[in-house]
């Protein structure tokens, strides 16, 4: 990987956005960086309590802050789901390197996600998952300048198949 810039990876709540970041973060020996979790320490509460709060565009609007407020280079980022709707925060990451999205079914996105209802999901309150990943794939294909189909794939098979891309 050139000049050991960063990866940035996107996809949808359960894809495995974090869980795979840490495992690519120790191949790579770059740190890593959930904007989640930055979020949830800037704000001093969860995203769900942010959600019930504030709503779900004061989330996004906070996601796009920690975005633009991250010195991104020389990490694997592991953003959250709705990263995407953030043009700015997007353009500031894919200046930093490379983004990958992890496109997994929405079959085995509904197997993995149990709590989509207190998960903290930026999403309009009566938005159902499905709507949700119909909406999203656009973005997240738009972004994407890798696109890993993580479907029946381990997780290190899902990093051979990152490297191999990168």
């Amino acid at each position: 990987m050139a000049n050991r810039q960063s990866v940035i990876l996107i996809g949808m709540p359960g894809a495995g956005k974090s869980t795979l970041g840490i495992l690519l973060a120790k191949e790579l020996g770059l740190d890593f960086l959930d904007t989640d979790v930055a979020i949830q320490v800037r704000e001093q509460r969860s995203l769900q309590d942010i959600l019930d709060a504030d709503g779900y565009l004061s989330l996004r609007n906070v996601e796009e802050q920690v975005l633009l407020a991250t010195e991104c280079h020389q990490k694997v980022i592991a953003t959250g789901g709705s990263a995407v709707y953030s043009e700015k925060g997007m353009t500031y990451l894919k200046s930093c390197g490379p983004v990958v999205y992890l496109e997994v079914p929405l079959d085995e996105l509904r197997r993995r996600i149990h709590n989509y209802e207190t998960r903290g999901i930026a999403r309009r309150p009566e938005q159902s998952f499905d709507d949700l990943f119909e909406e999203r794939q656009r973005l997240y294909r738009q972004y994407a300048d890798v696109t890993v189909d993580c479907d029946k794939l381990g997780p290190g098979e899902v990093i051979s198949e990152v490297l191999a891309a990168l």
